[in-house]
């Protein structure tokens, strides 16, 4: 095939013009052109240019033709398909289990399935099913389930968000994911788009269909089940309790999610070598989406050709703090997401439309591991005494603090809610997000919230909602391990993997180190049932 770069369309044109595109700057006749198929999509708003850019594969009759005059926008296209591993030469005498259901468990388990590996999967939440009816019972009565809520479950806190597929990694496996995920029923255009994302409500479909493929090719799961304890002999893994029950194995992929923090003080006290790590913590910003679609695409806010406007900020406060924007969701909601009782944590969430009033987005500060002392333990410490001061100031109900943006800068307790209507399913309680949050948090929020309004017009709306608090971003802590094969550096057999173990940030990094863990372990040994 032929891949082709720099093809445009403005607002006006419609994608059925993109072979007349190809076959004008390939310069060949219509007959000569066989197939082709979008490979990337990209959209540039800058309002004088308002256009959307494709790179295009296509099949010619004669492609030697055109590849014989050099032209920087046409290439040979390359061979991206994903190979699956060979399989090692060492047999296991059990099958290997993954910890965990989210991304990162998912995609390790779907590998060992399709390779023959019938691998045990233990995951201490519900399936999505049961899992859906638990969240939302939760966001109705504020009744929360500490196994099986926003963070734990089938799916993992993906399953609850935009169901983003964007991620800065350059890696081979990504091919796979997303034809994986379209194989389960996501909108094909994942496949090129430069922003892809799902949507709470189609991801929750997909995750169960990708489930009934790894049972059909023989692996067990076992929802409900949590990790009780690892089994250690002489420096290398044997087995796990999983509810009471031992479970011999010699092969651990540890895919636990970066809220299960019992389970890493479990994994701390058994020797698995863990450093702390940087993350962030801040608050949720409430825009209208109107605001953000006017700034974004300025006269062109209402074409029926763009979709709900997107951003991603960052900013470097003058006391040393980067500060950023991270998991917008256009179009929607702020939801409750604690996993601890006694504890508040929002998060955000879209369907695949993002046809809500509202835009939300987490609003971070980085955090080092000196601002809590270096430790493992005082990291996930740091998070949870910002989550029981969240609770305390909603009121002790699971309402959620939250603060008009003026009254934030003015550092005063907000009197009410203007013309931003606060989505948080639980309800908000006005408060004073400077008595939660650090004041070298506060501090880079402030000036951040007024540096960004110059890059993106009105994000320092008055009444823009900020609610509190979002401390799930990533893993407080990072379980270390060996470069060569992804195993920890202190138990053998064991592979930390995906978000909990500090390798992941997102949906499809987590996807990749899953499959990056199966490769691994597959590339080691072999299993085969008797």
């Amino acid at each position: 095939m032929i891949r082709i770069q720099q093809i445009h369309l403005t607002l006006e044109e419609d994608m059925t013009l993109l072979p007349e595109k190809i076959i004008k700057k390939l310069r060949i006749a219509p007959e000569e052109l066989l197939s082709w198929r979008i490979h990337k999509e990209t959209f540039d708003a800058r309002w004088r240019h308002m256009q959307f850019t494709y790179t295009l594969d296509c099949t010619l009759k004669h492609e030697e033709n055109v590849l014989k005059h050099p032209h920087k926008d046409i290439t040979k296209t390359p061979d991206e398909r994903y190979r699956m591993p060979k399989k090692g030469v060492v047999g296991l005498v059990h099958r290997p289990i993954v910890v965990g259901f989210g991304p990162a468990g998912m995609f390790a388990a779907l590998l060992l399935a399709q390779m023959g590996y019938q691998p045990l999967i233990l995951e201490r939440g519900e399936c999505v099913e049961k899992r859906v009816k638990s969240v939302e019972h939760f966001w109705k009565e504020g009744i929360l389930n500490t196994e099986s809520n926003v963070q734990f479950g089938e799916g993992g806190a993906g399953t609850f968000s935009d169901g983003k597929l964007t991620t800065r990694v350059k890696d081979v496996r990504i091919r796979k994911i997303l034809e994986e995920f379209v194989r389960f029923g996501a909108p094909e255009d994942i496949l090129y788009t430069a922003h892809p994302h799902i949507g709470t409500d189609l991801l929750r479909d997909i995750v169960k269909r990708m489930r009934e493929e790894i049972l059909r090719l023989g692996a067990e799961i076992r929802f409900s089940t949590r990790l009780d304890d690892i089994l250690i002999e002489k420096g290398e893994v044997c087995g796990v309790v999983a509810n009471g029950e031992v479970i011999p194995c010699e092969q651990l992929i540890l895919a636990i999610g970066h809220s299960a923090r019992d389970t890493m003080r479990m994994l701390m006290k058994r020797g698995v070598a863990v450093e702390p790590k940087a993350f962030a913590v801040g608050a949720r910003i409430e825009h209208p989406q109107r605001l953000i679609n006017e700034a974004q695409y300025k006269a062109y806010a209402n074409h029926p050709r763009l979709k709900a406007a997107e951003y991603r900020l960052t900013y470097p406060a003058s006391n040393g703090r980067g500060v950023y924007t991270f998991c917008m969701c256009p179009g929607g909601y702020v939801v409750p997401s604690a996993s601890m009782e006694g504890g508040v944590v929002v998060n955000g969430m879209s369907e695949h439309a993002r046809d809500g009033e509202n835009a939300n987005s987490a609003l971070l500060v980085q955090i080092r591991p000196e601002d809590y002392g270096n430790d493992p333990e005082k990291a996930i410490q740091f998070q949870e005494t910002l989550e029981k001061k969240a609770f305390q100031a909603g009121g002790c109900s699971y309402k959620a603090p939250a603060q008009l943006v003026k009254d934030f800068l003015a550092h005063q307790t907000s009197k009410g809610f203007g013309s931003v209507v606060p989505t948080y399913a639980l309800g908000v309680t006005s408060a004073n997000l400077h008595t939660i949050l650090p004041s070298y948090v506060c501090e880079a929020m402030e000036e951040a919230i007024q540096g960004l309004d110059k890059k993106l017009k009105g994000f320092a709306y008055q009444d823009a909602v900020l609610i509190g608090v979002e401390t799930r971003s990533s893993s407080p802590i990072r379980m270390i391990r060996n470069k060569e094969d992804c195993t920890s550096i202190q138990i053998k057999g064991i592979y930390p993997c995906g978000e909990g173990a500090g390798y992941a940030g997102g949906i499809v990094s987590a996807a990749i180190d899953g499959l990056r863990c199966s490769e691994q372990l597959i590339g080691m040994y072999h299993y085969h049932q008797e």
